[in-house]
């Protein structure tokens, strides 16, 4: 449990009543929609290069691929947290 704690501290830090977990839900989605746009503009500005373009577009896109799901996590274990699955 502590680990979950130490890996998605916003999971934990915005529960009780339903305006908190919806500014929490928002907190993921904001933060994934962010690193979503840098990582697109990286890709745009990196494609043209033949070698290191396609290496560093298929590195993004691992990465892309991990932060949307760790904010997928966030909001589902957010929701287990608010209704009390998860302590």
């Amino acid at each position: 449990m502590e680990t979950l704690k130490k890996i998605f501290p916003l999971s934990f830090k915005y529960i009780g009543d339903i305006a908190k977990v919806l500014i929490g839900i928002l907190v993921y989605i904001v933060v994934g929609a962010v690193a979503g746009v840098l990582i697109w503009v990286a890709t745009a500005l990196t494609g043209w290069i033949p070698a290191v373009g396609a290496l560093l577009g298929w590195l993004l896109g691992i990465a892309s691929s991990l932060i949307g799901l760790y904010v997928l996590v966030g909001i589902v274990i957010q929701i287990l947290v608010q209704c009390k699955v998860i302590k």
